[in-house]
């Protein structure tokens, strides 16, 4: 999907396509404010946020431990350890196909699953036993979206590092491929994720974690899909794999980003959904973050 740079004026009046049971749990409101978008236009956007009918695919490496802790803002935030001295970084694809009050776009989240100022940082146990860690989440260290009026939302309202860049999504021959090409025309992010697997059901509340205005924020995602999984549980165990051509990082700024992760270019967990609905909210006024990054 190539970038789209202009703001329509006005919302999307589609509130009446989000009849799923998932959506109907949770209670619409508006922020305490219009968000002024540019210098012409503000729009009053329902909370949380709606996506309906979207695919994701996701990939799970491994990567080195002290290069993530590098990659976070902050030393009281900890990546979840993992043996061998090494952490995770998430790539989670989205092609949103429809979003509450907004056109579709394309996003790939990136982020370290994290503990945030653990007296003890367990490892390995938050991702199986996430509802056991109210400090677990996942930070996010990079977002491009190929909408410039989400780039400004994610910005604004969360902190969220976004950029607008041109990503393309296809599913041939049974595996979903995710492209990510940034203004200079580097292709620095490939992403190919089996569309078969073991079919699993989540249904999932997580923490995203992001800064804004100096301040940690804490947001709650939810979704609900049936994926197929695919998992590499002896790659926990192993040194770095041979490359199966699953992940390709190339040039470009973004590109050094995540080469500086060290990350282990075989996966250790692959997840693909072909209708998935999920909501994000605002970011949690009763969260209280134990430090800031003045």
């Amino acid at each position: 999907m190539k970038p789209t740079k202009t703001i329509p004026a006005n919302l999307l009046a589609n509130q009446k396509e989000f009849t799923d049971e998932f959506f109907q749990q949770f209670h619409l409101r508006c922020a305490d404010q219009p968000l002024q978008l540019n210098k012409d236009i503000n729009k009053n956007y329902l909370f949380p946020t709606f996506y309906g009918d979207a695919t994701c695919s996701i990939g799970v490496f491994l990567c080195d431990y002290d290069k993530a802790q590098a990659m976070l803002p902050h030393d009281k935030m900890k990546p979840v350890a993992m043996p061998k001295g090494r952490a995770l970084v998430v790539f989670s694809c989205y092609e949103y196909k429809r979003v509450l009050g907004v056109n579709p776009y394309n996003e790939i989240a990136m982020t370290i699953p994290v503990m945030i100022n653990p007296t003890i940082n367990v490892p390995v146990l938050p991702m199986v036993m996430e509802r056991c860690f109210n400090n677990f989440g996942y930070y996010v260290f990079h977002m491009p979206v190929t909408s410039l009026e989400n780039q400004i939302r994610g910005q604004k309202i969360w902190g969220l590092p976004k950029v607008v860049n041109e990503i393309n999504i296809s599913i041939n021959s049974g595996i979903a491929k995710t492209i990510a090409t940034d203004e200079s025309g580097n292709d620095y992010f490939s992403l190919s994720v089996p569309t078969e697997g073991k079919e699993t059901k989540f249904n999932v509340q997580s923490n995203l974690y992001s800064q804004l205005d100096g301040q940690l924020k804490q947001s709650t995602t939810n979704f609900k899909a049936t994926f197929t999984v695919n998992k590499s549980l002896n790659k926990l165990w192993q040194t770095k794999s041979h490359d199966p051509e699953v992940l390709t990082i190339g040039d470009g700024p973004y590109g050094d980003m995540l080469r500086q992760l060290d990350i282990d270019p075989c996966p250790f967990q692959f997840r693909y959904a072909k209708q998935m609905n999920a909501c994000f909210d605002l970011p949690n006024d009763d969260y209280q973050a134990p430090f800031d990054f003045k």
